[in-house]
């Protein structure tokens, strides 16, 4: 299976940059081979780090789901052994209960009373022998039970085993699918001179990233100051799918961290952190905010606002850790900020 995986994410980066020229020949339809204009080149450009961010949320969404069905299925194994060890000391119990049955000896039948030498001290075994009865009788009830349970439990485990598993496959697809827009914004790149690929990312590139992060020296109090300090110091470090560091993050991997430095806990996707604090306007925006875009109702990209008209984040696998200024592309596909 991860090999079918991997040799359809090859396929699609080769094919990526053969897509990219078919739809942008259909852009200018009577036009033979016409070559994308910058501002083509950058609008495709956004379109495909959206749907980046999408994918990354989605990844990160299948990835928790995946998480929990794993959870799910060790409680559901640990409470499995539990009944089969149950269901193993029951048994003897059943089997010695079946050979009792199968003798055909009726303690308390009347006959085997007046036969006997001691039909009063027979008649105390006899109520003993009652309880016995009923005690035998709960073992089998009990028996009958939990084999029942044992069944269901054997059920539940194989169907959660393949709710986890599907899970993980959602991911894996989801970022073999983001890898693919980051190969098509290459092969866009890769045919534009130096101006024109800055022309072409000036909305969304990174304006500064060290190689071994770097010291926050904006406006930032308190706990904000401390989860900014934290983010500057991730700077340069790699976008990583599903990263919660220490060796890199994705752009809700970072917030959290930066945040929980600070000793506030967010949740761990961008869609869940959106609901996770005092919302504020574009207008009213201060360091340390989280900022959100793309989808009013469940963002798929989140970064923090550092004060003075930018904000660090991890934007796509094809750049580090990094600040960005808030060009007017990112106040068009803001959705609303956050103060945690």
């Amino acid at each position: 299976m991860d090999d079918d995986r991997h040799d359809r994410g090859v396929r699609r980066r080769l094919t990526a940059a053969g897509v990219i020229a078919a739809s942008f020949l259909a852009l200018t339809p009577g036009v033979a081979h016409a070559e994308p204009t910058a501002d083509e080149v950058r609008e495709e450009i956004e379109r495909l780090e959206q749907e980046f961010s999408e994918l990354n949320e989605a990844y990160n969404k299948a990835k928790e789901e995946h998480e929990a069905a794993r959870e799910k299925l060790e409680e559901i194994n640990e409470d499995l052994a539990e009944t089969e060890e149950e269901v193993e000391g029951l048994q003897e119990s059943i089997r010695l209960l079946a050979g009792t049955a199968y003798s055909g000896v009726d303690y308390n039948s009347l006959v085997y009373l007046i036969g006997s030498d001691n039909p009063d001290d027979l008649l105390v075994q006899s109520a003993d022998l009652n309880y016995l009865s009923a005690s035998q009788q709960g073992r089998l009830d009990r028996y009958t039970e939990q084999r029942e349970k044992l069944e269901q439990l054997r059920e539940e485990a194989e169907e959660t085993e393949q709710e986890a598993q599907a899970k993980l496959d959602e991911a894996e697809e989801a970022r073999e699918e983001g890898e693919e827009k980051i190969a098509e914004q290459e092969a866009l790149l890769d045919d534009l001179t130096a101006d024109e690929q800055a022309a072409a990312t000036a909305g969304i590139n990174t304006v500064s990233s060290s190689t071994s992060g770097t010291t926050y020296n904006g406006p930032a109090t308190g706990d904000a100051r401390v989860a900014l300090e934290f983010a500057f110091n991730q700077i340069g470090k790699p976008y990583i799918w599903g990263g919660t560091g220490p060796n890199g993050y994705d752009c809700s991997g970072l917030t959290q961290a930066a945040w929980a430095a600070a000793g506030v806990s967010l949740p761990r996707v961008s869609q869940d952190q959106f609901y996770a604090g005092q919302r504020v306007s574009w207008d009213n925006i201060q360091a340390g905010d989280l900022l959100f875009f793309y989808n009013s109702t469940a963002p798929t990209h989140v970064g923090m606002a550092t004060g003075d008209g930018r904000m660090v984040h991890a934007s796509t696998s094809s750049k580090p850790i990094g600040v960005v200024e808030l060009t007017s592309y990112y106040r068009q596909n803001f959705v609303g900020a956050v103060r945690p």
